[in-house]
């Protein structure tokens, strides 16, 4: 696990410094690291504990005020111990790699509201394959700067379902 985590920042590190150096080129494009915080709601509050998450997003500008945005991230929720009716159940971690893509709509100069789609993959702990998810959002952007609030819900054996807000800085 640890060498995946290096890998994966030592390839966010090399895309951020290939990207600045291009960046006059590419005035239409930007990409950057984020780092995203989950609070499940629901079922999934009562199993799991709040997650956190690294990832890498890239977006392409369309048309005035639409954006095309894509990303790719590591997210962990710790499991719980429940214990009803002097029964204790454990509930594994989750770690997953959502891939999402979306559309952005700047609504005035620095707020936008975005909706994404796509994969998450799970990974380890007894619990794998691949599931859909969707995540609306609303956040604002100051140069570089980005933060969002989103809802996200992951659909694989049922539904998970978290507020997360995330925040991440492009080139």
């Amino acid at each position: 696990m640890k060498k995946i985590f290096l890998a994966f920042a030592t390839m966010l590190l090399v895309i951020c410094m290939s990207t600045q150096s291009s960046q006059a080129q590419l005035k239409r494009f930007s990409i950057g690291p984020f780092v995203e915080a989950g609070f499940p709601v629901g079922d999934f509050s009562k199993t799991h504990n709040t997650g956190y998450g690294i990832g890498l997003g890239a977006d392409v500008k369309l048309v005035a005020g639409l954006t095309a945005v894509g990303s790719v991230s590591y997210f962990h929720f710790g499991g719980k111990s429940v214990t009803t009716n002097n029964f204790t159940t454990d509930y594994k971690a989750y770690n997953v790699v959502p891939i999402r893509l979306g559309l952005r709509y700047k609504l005035i100069s620095i707020l936008y509201v975005k909706v994404e789609g796509g994969t998450v993959q799970y990974t380890g702990n007894g619990y794998n394959g691949v599931g859909g998810l969707v995540a609306p959002g609303l956040g604002i952007r100051v140069l570089g700067l980005d933060v969002e609030g989103k809802y996200e819900a992951w659909f694989k054996d049922g539904t998970r379902s978290f507020f997360g807000l995330k925040a991440g800085y492009n080139f």
